[in-house]
């Protein structure tokens, strides 16, 4: 398959993974908790996991200097903790009270948008580098998804859309992320854009830090912590295995 062949299917591949919401209609918020924060430590273990293991490795690698690969990295990072700061965007992944209104949801959608168009750049920088750097890159994303859009579909239902709204409305920000891919693609033939590597680094290790792990962290007794525990180390273990089975 093409470079761009790869980056239509992956970005088509993570729009379709906004249609796991609807499982939250048919959960209760006890049971959606349980299966929430096991996936969200899971999520947090891939996004570090590519991070530190494929897209730093693979940049540096690739020549870039170092100083410059750590700057860009500190740079995606700034840039989703600026986006948080003044788009006042988080995601949280506990199931809301019956009855609560969220009046940030058109935000929360537009907030989805712009994570997902940044993240369509790094998946297509990837797979521009190395075939097999991108679908380690993809697969980090993804898992970081379905949490992501199990709490989001949850939040916009309670936030007063209907469920058919709110599924069109969730796929179409998750389409975003094709459309990243695709300016990817076509500026790579214009300019050098080994930089949005780094950058996405930055960007995972900002969502995991900052977004994923404080909603597990806290004292949920001990057997819930040591699940969480172990979730995150396979996300990180999925990864490592990966790099091992897609290495040349």
């Amino acid at each position: 398959m093409s470079t761009l062949g790869w980056i239509i299917a992956s970005g088509l591949a993570m729009s379709a993974i906004a249609l796991v919401g609807m499982v939250t209609v048919f959960l209760s918020p006890q049971r959606l908790q349980r299966i929430l924060l096991p996936l969200v430590a899971f999520a947090a273990g891939t996004l570090l996991g590519g991070a530190f293991l494929h897209m730093l490795p693979a940049s540096i690698v690739g020549g870039a200097p170092v100083e410059r690969v750590f700057l860009w990295t500190l740079a995606g990072f700034a840039v989703f903790f600026g986006l948080e700061q003044f788009l006042h965007w988080h995601h949280s992944h506990r199931p809301m009270e019956h009855g609560e209104k969220r009046p940030l949801t058109y935000l929360i959608l537009v907030a989805d948008g712009l994570h997902n168009f940044l993240g369509g750049l790094a998946v297509a920088a990837a797979f521009v580098a190395d075939t097999r750097l991108g679908i380690s890159t993809w697969l980090a994303a993804a898992a970081h998804e379905v949490p992501q859009e199990l709490g989001d579909f949850g939040v916009l239902v309670l936030g007063g859309w209907s469920r058919r709204s709110a599924l069109l409305f969730n796929i179409l920000s998750a389409l975003t992320f094709l459309l990243g891919g695709l300016v990817a693609y076509w500026t790579s033939a214009r300019m050098d854009v080994a930089f949005l590597l780094p950058f996405a680094a930055g960007n995972f290790i900002y969502i995991a830090a900052s977004d994923l792990i404080p909603e597990v962290k806290h004292n949920h007794g001990v057997r819930a912590n040591m699940l969480h525990f172990a979730a995150f180390v396979a996300g990180v273990a999925l990864l490592f295995v990966v790099r091992r089975l897609l290495e040349p």
